[in-house]
């Protein structure tokens, strides 16, 4: 029993002086975004590795997203003779929950746990050390464009995701099942509200986006200098990412929509 209490004890010590950890790189991170703007090419290439790069799984994936939303959508609206409303149920879908939360996902497994590998190997070949040996901040210089970059992507990444799935929603509903394409998009630009659906949803990415990137970049920074230690940091990237987008999106959910 003394030695549950005691091993319970450690890993909360733990957790807590990670988490400290994990704060303190924030700050820092967010004290270099005003060094970064002077150089907007270092931000510029972490945008394309971040961002660009990503775009092709994140439209593959609302594509289908999308298709299966419309094919789905359809026979459960059709039995209640209301298959016009289609590209309503398929919008809400999307620029509430589905867009946000598996862009999210998506961005943290290829991007956040590319991140995470980048600066883990960049600590154990010592090329942070050998930066600061050369009076050179490696946090302004490496980290916090990284954290830029991955803030703004997100949001963006999620609106094509959006925007692609919705595409694929009507590709199935007008092109093979026969819903009328006026009426699809009529219902949709009727039905979708601005702030309640298009605001909140960008909100969630943009929460998103800033703790998928702390944690990826954190992972990374604070990793075991070793192969292993940057193959745990990568995989912990991903698991805690995962659980603080779907815990955040209830919450955020709630929050938005608990008074409707």
């Amino acid at each position: 029993m003394i030695e549950l209490l005691a091993h319970l004890g450690k890993s909360t010590r733990a957790s807590f002086s990670k988490l400290g950890r994990a704060t303190f790189f924030l700050l820092q991170c967010l004290a270099g975004i005003g060094s970064v703007l002077p150089r907007p090419r270092l931000l510029l290439n972490q945008l394309y590795s971040v961002g660009v790069l990503s775009f092709l799984i994140i439209s593959i994936s609302g594509l289908f997203v999308g298709m299966v939303l419309g094919l789905q959508g359809f026979y459960i609206l059709s039995d209640f003779g209301a298959e016009e409303t289609l590209g309503v149920m398929v919008a809400a879908s999307l620029v509430r929950e589905l867009g946000p939360v598996v862009s999210a996902l998506l961005f943290a497994g290829r991007a956040g746990s590319a991140l995470t590998a980048e600066i883990g190997l960049m600590k154990a070949t010592e090329q942070l050390s050998g930066m600061e040996m050369m009076a050179v901040d490696p946090i302004k210089r490496i980290i916090s464009p990284r954290f830029l970059a991955g803030f703004l992507s997100m949001p963006l990444l999620t609106a094509l995701f959006s925007v692609i799935g919705i595409i694929g929603g009507q590709i199935v509903g007008s092109g093979l099942l026969g819903v009328d394409e006026g009426g699809y998009w009529s219902q949709m630009q009727a039905k979708l509200d601005f702030h309640d659906d298009i605001i909140n949803g960008v909100i969630k990415s943009v929460v998103f986006g800033f703790i998928t990137s702390w944690i990826a970049l954190f992972e990374g920074y604070d990793a075991v200098p070793t192969s292993e230690g940057i193959s745990r940091a990568t995989t912990r990237t991903v698991v805690n990412s995962a659980f603080s987008i779907l815990g955040l999106d209830f919450i955020l959910t709630a929050l938005m929509f608990g008074d409707d």
